[in-house]
């Protein structure tokens, strides 16, 4: 079977399942070969409330750039307390960090998109991939509200780059339903949230929105806008065919 009609299967499986439904299915379809990227945002918080308070067979996984918000860590904790279940971490590759900062120093980011894009493939990119090793699914915290870019993602797509299947099971819930199930639940969240931060990445790269402004505008803000992504997610490749 194509891989092509390996994820419309699939598609079709998922059809007008809710996200816990959803997870479930390919929680054991996928057992031991599944895996959800948390970074300790809101939407990641949704998923991995319904992973562990479902004990569902899914490695959660966060990468620690070094650079995080004080925020972030005591989300971290919280979630462990919370649910009292693993949360593997994944750190940059020491050396290449090391003469990455060296050579250009610890802010240089903000000099070019260059400098900003090859700080990203260090600290988040390249441990990613070890991440995602061997792997068969990668759910994300992706939605489509997110970012004008996001708005053509499929819920199921394929990541030729990582040679993943990635399934984003909250892709069509609105800031409102998020923030609803988040209280609704009890969810543990990152207090960064109620200061106006909607997108929590490294707290270098990362400021509040002010009113009118995309859900995108507080990351990497003095950039050009039309590129808001750090290489983590790339499109999917339609009509891509394996032999598998």
């Amino acid at each position: 079977m194509s891989l092509q009609q390996q994820i419309t299967e699939l598609e079709s499986q998922l059809q007008g399942k809710s996200p816990a439904a959803a997870l479930q299915l390919l929680s054991e379809r996928f057992k031991g070969n599944i895996v959800f990227s948390t970074s300790f945002g809101l939407e990641d918080q949704a998923i991995s409330h319904l992973i562990f308070s479902e004990k569902l067979p899914i490695d959660v996984f966060t990468l620690d750039t070094g650079r995080m918000f004080t925020e972030t860590y005591s989300t971290w904790r919280s979630t462990l307390e919370t649910y009292n279940q693993p949360i593997h971490a994944y750190y940059p590759n020491a050396e290449k960090l090391q003469f990455f900062v060296t050579e250009k120093g610890p802010n240089s980011f903000y000099e070019s998109p260059d400098n900003r894009k090859e700080c990203c493939g260090i600290r988040k990119v390249e441990p990613l991939k070890r991440a995602l090793k061997g792997k068969q699914v990668w759910i994300t915290g992706l939605r489509a509200e997110q970012s004008p870019d996001r708005q053509s993602t499929s819920q199921l797509e394929w990541d030729e780059g990582n040679q993943i299947i990635k399934f984003h099971p909250i892709l069509h819930w609105t800031w409102d339903e998020l923030n609803n199930f988040i209280r609704e639940n009890h969810v543990p969240y990152n207090s960064l949230h109620d200061k106006g931060f909607v997108s929590i990445g490294c707290a270098p790269c990362t400021r509040a929105i002010r009113p009118g402004e995309d859900f995108r505008a507080g990351r990497w803000w003095w950039e050009d806008k039309s590129n808001k992504e750090c290489g983590l997610h790339v499109h999917a490749e339609p009509g891509v065919e394996n032999n598998s």
